[in-house]
């Protein structure tokens, strides 16, 4: 397929591809969609070898959220029954991370709910980013904490932080559609404060709440502009009490051709699949490995996900391998532009020829609330024999398992 050839062409020598080939790449047939991964592994395999990063996510403060974030179970007014609690204390923090740095994490996640973090609050994370760095050698740390006040991303970085993520989540165009309580400007504020502060910048999207082609590339696009060095993409699971609870919209096939989208935009960014792909990419999951360089590993924030050993087992049967504490993740032209690479190689701004101009004119704040941190509030998938069922459309409460193990219980975590 000409498209293809093109987009691979493109991607190799990092040129990105115009708006009508990447909505084109979503229009593609079911038929079509083997040939699709694969040009797109190309483009990851010549960035990213067959290498696989792992990311665990800590839920430092979880539920009573005042941000109105319609698909988050966190949020103003959610009635679904996931885990509340206050902030977690340093060593409670360090010791669910520990566990995900156990199971092969390099980057540890640590997410709270909230429209921002008070300055106090900013200290408190300074600790626990201490405690968990003293515990784990190495360890890459990133937060989300919701938007940033003048000051406080500089704070996290002197405190040790290597990255901050605050995802755009969808168009601009749609933003009023899914959250009244903060602007889409004031999320491309809290990145821009991030990449000023040297911290590597993390913003993604959250693909399945009834947005059409053109706003997945419209976000995409925006994402471009910002050049963040990780973009998690997030699938959208419809937990029950929220106002998008009957928004099962994705297919496998749907998930892979934005995934696919997503590579070819940035082609030599690490690309993250983030919450939802046990449900909407189940069976398929191996395949997005050939899109993706990055996954978490285990539960989410308020919902469960695969096993961490059957995460670990899909990457070795796909022929794939667990990236390295000493590998550096990004490509060595992106990680050694930036000045303040974190341990495992991430980069605050790669350069403007890479998945974007890196103008910083447009940006993101993270779900203010569901802090939908690298991979919101989703995750977990039923027997795939139960999910194979679950289609475009239908409504499929059983393959949303809320999480009750881990931070803020008394159960070990999954990792």
């Amino acid at each position: 397929m000409d498209l293809l050839n093109t987009l691979v062409d493109k991607g190799l020598r990092r040129e990105l591809p115009t708006r009508e080939e990447a909505l084109a790449v979503l229009a593609t047939s079911d038929d079509e969609l083997l040939d699709v991964v694969a040009a797109a592994g190309k483009v990851r395999r010549q960035w990213f070898g067959r290498r696989v990063k792992l990311n665990y996510l800590v839920n430092l403060k979880s539920g009573l959220c005042p941000e109105d974030c319609s698909y988050c179970s966190q949020r103003l007014g959610s009635k679904a029954e996931i885990l509340k609690y206050t902030w977690l204390k340093p060593e409670e923090a360090s010791q669910a991370a520990a566990a995900g740095v156990a199971g092969g994490a390099k980057r540890v996640c640590l997410v709270a709910s909230g429209r921002g973090p008070t300055d106090r609050d900013v200290d408190r994370v300074g600790k626990t980013i201490e405690a968990i760095k003293e515990q784990n050698e190495g360890v890459e740390v990133c937060a989300c904490l919701g938007l940033l006040s003048d000051g406080q991303a500089e704070r996290l970085k002197d405190a040790g932080a290597d990255a901050y993520n605050h995802n755009l989540n969808t168009s601009e165009a749609t933003y009023g559609q899914i959250t009244k309580t903060h602007t889409y400007a004031d999320r491309v504020d809290t990145v821009q404060k991030a990449h000023a502060a040297g911290l590597s910048a993390c913003s993604g999207l959250i693909a399945g709440m009834g947005e059409s082609d053109e706003d997945l590339v419209d976000v995409v696009y925006s994402l471009r502009e910002l050049d963040p060095d990780s973009v998690p993409v997030n699938f959208l699971i419809p937990f029950e009490g929220t106002p998008l609870a009957k928004e099962w919209n994705l297919t496998p096939q749907r998930a892979l051709r934005i995934l696919a989208m997503v590579r070819f935009a940035c082609p030599d960014v690490e690309v993250r699949l983030a919450g939802g792909r046990e449900v909407h990419l189940r069976s398929m999951q191996p395949l997005a490995l050939h899109l993706v360089n990055s996954i978490f590993l285990g539960d989410y924030l308020t919902s469960e996900g695969q096993a961490g050993q059957a995460d670990l087992d899909m990457i070795a049967d796909a022929g794939f391998e667990v990236e390295g504490a000493g590998t550096s993740t990004l490509p060595r032209h992106r990680s050694e532009a930036a000045p303040a690479a974190a341990a495992g190689g991430c980069g605050s701004h790669g350069g403007a020829s890479v998945c974007g101009s890196g103008s910083g004119s447009a940006g993101s704040a993270d779900e203010a609330g569901c802090g939908s941190a690298c991979g919101g509030c989703s995750g977990h998938a039923e027997p795939a024999a139960v999910a194979a069922q679950a289609g475009a459309g239908e409504v499929r409460p059983d393959l949303v398992a809320v999480r009750r193990r881990g931070a803020g219980t008394d159960l070990a975590p999954n990792a």
